[in-house]
């Protein structure tokens, strides 16, 4: 089952790829805007044997690893205190509805405002836009466990800490990767997201340096790195969300099919 979806995701690529080299060769888009497959993948050889390029993907994987990191950390950490604390989630309810659907896009002047060009505008976008990700998972997840279950542990006299970690952290955990996979995935559309607007150094900057400089190849070679970044990252999210589930129904079940 596994080996016919790789090949058929493979023969689709390849139709892509085709579809890719034959629309402009064909005049029916302008390769000035549009350039062919080919020149697309040898722009791609010139940029990968370029050291500068590896330096901007070194500084876009750091902003995109940090921010995570910490985004994820607050997260699980403040989605947790406020599950806890019910008069705390109250208390906070309508401040988060209120923050959560402001775009991060937003920021940037505050950003630019603030940090200029510096990674530190990276990460304040990074981390505005992955934390809401991670919390509303982990929020969604306690509200999930089975009141049975905690007034069972209750009833054993089981501490605040014992109950987290052994009747509400597990019930929460398969949320909270679902919500290190999605903040994952927006964590990189934000840095390179920065990096294009605010001209912080990474892959999204060297984006738009080709593409004012009219190198149209390059500008297209380098927006292909970062789809293959993002499905890098997405193929390894969900390899650590299998490993970290697999004691889980729905991992068991994904197994056996």
């Amino acid at each position: 089952m596994r080996g016919a979806e790789a090949a058929l995701g493979a023969a689709g690529l390849a139709a892509f790829l085709a579809l890719g080299e034959a629309v402009p060769r064909l005049g029916l888009v302008e390769e000035e805007y549009f350039p062919p497959t080919s020149r697309i993948a040898d722009a791609l050889g010139t940029e990968v044997a370029d050291g500068a390029f590896w330096t901007a993907l070194g500084d876009t994987l750091t902003g995109w690893a940090l921010g995570l990191a910490v985004a994820v950390g607050a997260g699980i950490v403040v989605g947790v205190l406020l599950s806890v604390v019910p008069y705390l989630r109250e208390a906070t309810a309508s401040t988060i509805e209120f923050l959560r659907p402001i775009p991060s896009v937003a920021l940037i002047p505050l950003a630019v405002l603030l940090f200029g060009t510096e990674l530190r505008s990276v990460l304040l976008l990074v981390v505005y836009a992955a934390f809401w990700q991670v919390l509303i998972q982990v929020l969604y997840g306690m509200r999930d466990v089975d009141p049975v279950a905690e007034e069972t542990a209750r009833s054993y006299g089981l501490g605040t800490w014992a109950r987290i970690r052994y009747v509400l952290w597990p019930t929460a955990l398969p949320y909270v990767m679902t919500g290190v996979r999605l903040a994952a995935a927006v964590a990189l559309i934000l840095a390179v997201t920065a990096e294009l607007v605010v001209g912080a150094p990474g892959l999204g900057a060297r984006i738009a340096v080709a593409q004012t400089s009219q190198a149209v190849p390059e500008m297209y070679a380098l927006i292909v790195v970062t789809g293959l970044l993002g499905l890098l990252i997405n193929v390894g999210a969900r390899s650590v969300e299998r490993r970290a589930l697999a004691w889980h129904q729905s991992v068991r079940g994904e197994v056996a099919v």
